[in-house]
């Protein structure tokens, strides 16, 4: 069964719209700025104009290429040979102006501007088959021979800048088609920001660097976070790394299907709230991680939803104290019914250089 098809299970109106550029790749198997995909129970189509036409012949899966000429013609005549009255659209990515323009090309098609489709097809995606797997997993291996490749590169002196440039570089080097998102690479007092920006701050000896990054393989995104110590760290310094790191190991031992988020970020939350940093950890534990750097689900406290086997989830608690230190510890986990597979290989003891 192929994802349109699987699509149609949780939809009850004749065809579907598909819109948004992440949506149309992760149906057809094809990055492009433009083009919509029109779905039929039966059949799915990629409209697309002429730029990527020749490319969308060779490399669409599960849908017949057309050129896209005129939009609205084109459209009817198919929803017309499906014999369609009702269409769905994406919700949560449809601007208000486009949805307006679908209802005056279409006065005949009663189109469903619920959540329904977005919750769909966020469903799906939620869910990642052995082919996603493995362009995650690949993406993991290009940001962490990267980071490992950095380290002699980390010293007194050089800038956060510098050090995230570097960090970039070598992850284009070892293949990654894009960066997952901006770089984040913070050095003493700065690491108390959770995703401060780069600046022309030098690393001085006894500080955390702090560094959150991830590479993109066939659209596919990384997503790992490492604090470590350029000199010796302090009684304080350790201290904060160790309850991090004790509550993230203790959400990586309990993470598993059939949990909630909510319940899966109090397990981490819960130990360093007794170690007396509860104010200090103001964000999420985790979030998924796919053909975006943030998707559903969640590992929060408003997450009530059960995660399922075969999502892939961050799990990353940290610290930070206003004016300080601050400390992160990410890795990223494939769920599955009996616990979990850790897609993150890369060693998490406190490092000093």
């Amino acid at each position: 069964m192929n994802r349109f098809e699987k699509l149609f299970e949780h939809l009850d109106t004749d065809c579907a719209l598909i819109t948004s550029d992440i949506n149309r790749r992760y149906f057809t198997g094809m990055k492009s700025s433009a083009g919509v995909v029109l779905a039929f129970p039966e059949k799915a189509y990629l409209l697309i104009d002429f730029r990527y036409i020749e490319k969308a012949r060779a490399t669409v899966k599960n849908a017949e290429v057309i050129e896209l000429f005129k939009i609205k013609p084109q459209l009817t005549e198919l929803m017309k040979k499906h014999n369609a009255h009702t269409m769905s659209i994406e919700s949560e990515t449809m601007t208000v102006k486009t949805l307006n323009s679908y209802k005056h090309f279409f006065p005949q098609i009663e189109i469903d501007d619920s959540d329904n489709l977005s919750t769909a097809i966020d469903r799906l995606r939620m869910i990642k088959d052995e082919e996603e797997i493995a362009c995650i997993r690949k993406a993991q291996e290009i940001a962490e021979k990267s980071l490992d490749e950095l380290m002699p590169f980390i010293k007194v002196g050089k800038t956060e800048r510098e050090i995230a440039l570097e960090l970039n570089r070598l992850m284009f080097q070892n293949g990654a088609e894009d960066l997952s998102f901006e770089t984040i690479v913070l050095s003493g007092s700065n690491t108390s920001m959770p995703h401060g920006v780069p600046s022309d701050k030098k690393v001085q000896n006894g500080d955390f660097v702090l560094m959150d990054f991830g590479a993109v393989w066939n659209g596919y995104h990384s997503d790992m976070t490492r604090t470590i110590c350029v000199g010796e760290p302090d009684e304080e310094m350790k201290k904060v790394y160790n309850t991090v790191l004790e509550a993230q190991l203790a959400g990586l031992e309990n993470a598993r299907a059939g949990i909630t988020g909510k319940e899966f970020d109090k397990i981490s939350r819960d130990i360093i709230e007794k170690a007396g940093y509860g104010d200090n950890f103001g964000h999420s534990l985790g979030h998924g991680v796919g053909l975006e750097i943030h998707e559903k689900p969640n590992a929060s406290p408003n997450y009530d939803s059960v995660l399922e086997s075969g999502s892939v989830v961050t799990v990353e608690p940290g610290i930070y104290i206003e004016g300080k230190f601050g400390v992160r510890i990410e890795d990223f986990v494939i769920l599955t019914e009996n616990g979990c597979d850790n897609l993150t290989k890369y060693a998490k003891n406190i490092i000093s250089l």
